[in-house]
């Protein structure tokens, strides 16, 4: 069983929701993070087994400091550029990030082979499917930069455990969604217009559909890949609930509307239909039967729920 991991991108959304996890089971964790514009301190644990250090992925000497400094056993890998309209804006950021930043810690994995990598990644990596759902066989077919970013990155992952030996394994979750979530992603985003009176926009014709999952159920199923999945595979972790953009923001809508007592029209009225963005994958779905047959995996919290619990928080700290 892992015990001593190094965390990147930890104090982002979803790593930071990973470090609050399992430091409840870990003898220590250490968070290595640049603290770009969505890392967040506030999000990490005060807790003498935690240990937060700023720096880039992309230092090999610091990232090899810490292994040492630390005895880590294995690097949980969440730190990334993730916002698919930034990647479009600027291709090469994600590529220094995404392909370079992992490359750069697979190298000192390979200097320390006992040492466990874990890759977090996406479903965005298969691309788009109309019908049906993307299992773990399923060929990479990206269609945006940050996509094609990730998807080099899981290659080099997969590249360097067969070519040098090295224990990994790669998980692909679906969109992530909850408290604390930085505000350009679709479901802050739009709780935080709301709340300033601000346009609601919508891509295209909002029929796009997406499958949501709360972040603390994908915390639970990296950690149970991390102590228990088979070495050298892939697992997708999906939230079963899948939902067109236009009737996922009407369903935040209405129950913000009722957590703030004010008719459903006072937002409905502000949604704006825009140009969609360029590449714009129409659905993504995920079969998830191979986790849950082989780590007894299931999402616990039910979408509407966990989205009630997202619009209090932002509500409270607005």
């Amino acid at each position: 069983m892992f015990k001593r991991l190094l965390v990147t991108g930890g104090a982002g959304f979803m790593g930071s929701a990973f470090v609050r996890f399992a430091l409840e089971r870990a003898e220590k964790i250490v968070t290595l993070d640049l603290l770009t514009y969505a890392g967040n301190l506030r999000h990490l644990p005060d807790d003498p087994r935690h240990i937060f250090i700023h720096g880039d992925i992309l230092n090999g000497a610091l990232v090899e400091e810490i292994v040492r400094t630390h005895a880590i056993d294995a690097i949980v890998h969440f730190a990334a550029e993730s916002h698919v309209d930034r990647s479009i804006e600027d291709p090469r950021l994600f590529y220094r990030t995404n392909v370079d930043g992992t490359i750069s810690l697979l190298e000192v994995v390979r200097r320390f082979p006992w040492i466990h990598f874990h890759q977090i990644s996406t479903d965005e990596v298969y691309g788009s499917i109309h019908t049906g759902a993307f299992t773990e066989e399923s060929p990479y077919r990206p269609n945006s930069p940050y996509a094609a970013s990730k998807a080099a990155a899981d290659h080099f992952v997969m590249a360097y455990a067969k070519t040098y030996g090295l224990s990994t394994t790669i998980s692909h979750s679906s969109n992530n969604y909850g408290p604390r979530q930085f505000p350009e992603k679709f479901i802050p985003r739009m709780i935080a217009n709301c709340l300033t009176k601000a346009p609601l926009p919508l891509y295209g014709t909002g029929e796009n559909v997406r499958e949501w999952l709360f972040v603390e159920d994908h915390a639970e199923a990296v950690w149970l890949i991390l102590q228990e999945g088979r070495r050298g595979e892939r697992y997708n972790i999906g939230g079963g609930l899948e939902k067109r953009n236009i009737d996922l923001l009407h369903l935040l809508i209405q129950q913000l509307a009722a957590v703030q007592g004010v008719d459903s029209s006072h937002y409905t009225q502000r949604i704006a239909f825009v140009a969609d963005r360029p590449g714009h994958d129409f659905r993504y779905a995920l079969d998830c039967s191979k986790i849950e047959r082989e780590l007894g995996w299931h999402p616990r919290h039910a979408f509407e729920a966990g989205l009630d619990k997202t619009i209090s928080w932002y509500v409270e700290v607005s």
